[in-house]
C-alpha cells in the first residue's frame, strides 16, 4: 500500500494522479467506505477533471464489490451530490479536487443526509482499513445504475429561494471550465435573468484560469466582462461549484463576509431570531450585523466538518465562511454555491439599488486577506506570539489556532493549516493603517517568515 499521509487529509482524500491517487486506490476506498458504514446503497458523482470518470467508476466498482448498489450521477457539482445524499438518504462520494490544479484529484465523502465525513467521523477508520486487508466478503455484489438529478436539484433550490418577483438582472457567470458550466444553464434559466456565460465548456485542464476564485487574479476576466456588458452582478464558481464569489456592477469583488451578512439578512427576515453560524476568521462585522437584525450568532472553527456539526447541534438556519462556503439548514446543513447565488439574486432583484449600494454597509473593517507563512515550529511560534501580545494587554482564545483581540476594533487569527506545513494569518482592523501595523508586527515576530506563494 502506498504512503497514505500525502493523500488522506483532514476532510477528504486528495493527491496527484496517478502517483498518489489512482483507480486502484479509488476502488479500495469505495470498498472500505461501504464496509465501514455498512451501506447497502450509495451515490457517486464526479467533476470534469480528466481522471474523474475513471476514478468514479473505480470507486463505484469497489462499493459494488462489498454488496452496495450505486446511484451514479455522472458529471455533477459537489452540492448536487449533497442533494442526492440528502434527498435519497444515502451516503455519497464526490470525485473532485475542487480548486486544486489539473494534476490533482480527490474524493469527498459524506454520510446519509449529506452529513460530513472527517477524521473523527469515519475518515480515520477508512484509512485504517486501507492500511490493512478488508475482511472477506462473499455476499452478492451490488449493481450500478445511472440517473440525472439536475432537474430535480434545480426545482428543489427554487423551492427554497423563489425568484418569482425579481426585477430583470444581467448576470455574468464565470464557470471557470468547471461544473457550474453544467448546472448554471439549468438552475439560472429564468425569465428575469440574462446570463452572460464565461468559460462554460467543461475542461479539466482549465485553459482560461485556475479554478480558484478566492485568488483575486482569477477574477480578472469576470470583472472586465461585468464592466463590458454593464451587468448588474458577476458570479464566479470554483471547480466543483460548491463555492460562489461575487462581483458588483462596477467589477469590484464583494468580500465573502459581506455575502454572509447579506444572506443572514434574508434568513432573519424570514425566520426572526434564527441562529447563524460563522467561522473564527470571518469578519467581526458578521456577528454585529446578526445582532442588529435580532439574530443569534455562533462562532466555530474553520472547516466544513466543524461548521456542519455546530449547525446541527445549534439548530442554525445558515452558516458562512470567509472562503465562500455557505451552509443551509434546509439543504441538510451542507454548503451550496448555487443556493448562495440564488439568495443574492433574490436580495438584489427585490430592490432598485445596485449591488455596491446593497452591500455598502456590510464591510465595516479592513482585512489583510489570508497570508500563508512558512515557519519551522508552528506550536512554538503560536506560544511566542500569544505570550507577547497577552503581556501587552491583549486577550486570546484557542477556538481555532490562536485568536488575539486588541483594545479597539483590531484582531488577528494565526492557525496551522490542516493540509500544509504552514501557519495562516488573518488580520482585521477598523482602518488600513492599524491593520498594516498589526499585520507587520506579527510578521516581524515570526522572524524570517514571509507570505508563501
Amino acid at each position: 500500500m502506498r504512503e497514505l499521509d500525502a493523500v488522506v487529509k483532514a476532510y477528504d482524500l486528495r493527491g496527484t494522479v496517478p502517483d498518489q491517487l489512482d483507480e486502484a486506490l479509488a476502488h479500495q476506498v469505495g470498498a472500505a467506505f461501504v464496509h465501514h458504514f455498512g451501506a447497502r446503497k450509495i451515490t457517486v458523482g464526479h467533476d470534469m477533471r480528466v481522471s474523474s470518470p475513471g476514478l468514479a467508476a473505480a470507486f463505484a466498482a469497489g462499493a459494488n464489490s462489498r454488496g452496495a448498489d450505486v446511484l451514479a450521477l455522472g458529471f455533477v457539482s459537489t452540492d448536487l451530490l449533497y442533494y442526492a445524499s440528502g434527498q435519497r438518504g444515502v451516503p455519497g462520494a464526490m470525485i473532485t479536487a475542487s480548486h486544486n490544479p489539473p494534476a490533482y484529484n480527490g474524493i469527498k465523502l459524506c454520510r446519509a443526509g449529506a452529513a460530513p465525513v472527517g477524521q473523527d467521523t469515519g475518515l480515520g477508520e477508512i484509512r485504517k482499513l486501507l492500511e490493512r486487508d478488508l475482511p472477506p466478503y462473499d455476499g452478492t455484489p451490488g449493481r450500478t445504475d445511472s440517473e440525472d438529478l439536475l432537474p430535480a436539484y434545480s426545482d428543489y433550490l427554487h423551492g427554497l429561494v423563489p425568484l418569482g418577483r425579481i426585477r430583470r438582472l444581467k448576470v455574468v457567470v464565470d464557470a471557470g471550465n468547471g461544473m457550474a458550466g453544467r448546472t448554471v444553464p439549468v438552475v439560472l434559466e429564468h425569465p428575469a435573468l440574462e446570463i452572460v456565460p464565461l468559460y462554460f465548456e467543461l475542461d479539466g485542464t482549465f485553459p482560461h484560469h485556475p479554478p480558484n476564485p478566492m485568488d483575486a487574479a482569477n477574477l480578472a476576466g469576470l470583472r472586465a466582462a461585468v464592466r463590458e456588458h454593464a451587468a448588474d452582478l458577476g458570479l464566479a464558481f470554483d471547480g466543483d461549484a460548491d463555492r460562489c464569489f461575487f462581483v458588483d456592477e462596477s467589477g469590484e469583488p464583494v468580500p465573502p463576509s459581506s455575502i454572509v451578512s447579506l444572506i443572514a439578512d434574508q434568513v432573519l427576515a424570514d425566520r426572526p431570531g434564527a441562529t447563524i453560524v460563522y467561522n473564527a476568521i470571518t469578519s467581526r462585522a458578521v456577528p454585529e450585523r446578526i445582532a442588529e437584525r435580532g439574530g443569534r450568532s455562533v462562532r466555530t472553527r474553520v472547516g466544513h466538518s466543524f461548521i456542519k456539526k455546530v449547525m446541527a447541534d445549534s439548530g442554525a438556519e445558515f452558516g458562512g465562511e470567509h472562503s465562500g462556503h455557505y451552509y443551509f439548514r434546509r439543504f441538510w446543513n451542507a454548503d451550496s454555491g448555487m443556493l448562495a447565488a440564488l439568495h443574492v439574486l433574490a436580495a438584489l432583484g427585490r430592490t432598485d439599488v445596485p449591488m455596491s449600494k446593497l452591500t455598502a454597509g456590510l464591510a465595516r473593517y479592513v482585512a489583510s486577506g489570508e497570508l500563508n507563512l512558512a515557519v519551522g515550529d508552528s506550536g512554538a511560534a503560536l506560544r511566542m506570539v500569544e505570550g507577547r501580545f497577552v503581556a501587552d494587554g491583549a486577550t486570546a482564545d484557542h477556538l481555532d489556532g490562536l485568536t488575539v483581540s486588541l483594545p479597539g476594533r483590531a484582531w488577528f487569527n494565526l492557525r496551522p493549516s490542516n493540509t500544509e506545513p504552514l501557519l495562516r494569518l488573518n488580520v482585521e482592523a477598523g482602518d488600513t493603517a492599524t491593520m498594516v501595523r498589526l499585520r507587520d508586527r506579527v510578521l516581524a515576530m515570526l522572524g524570517q517568515a514571509r507570505p508563501a506563494r
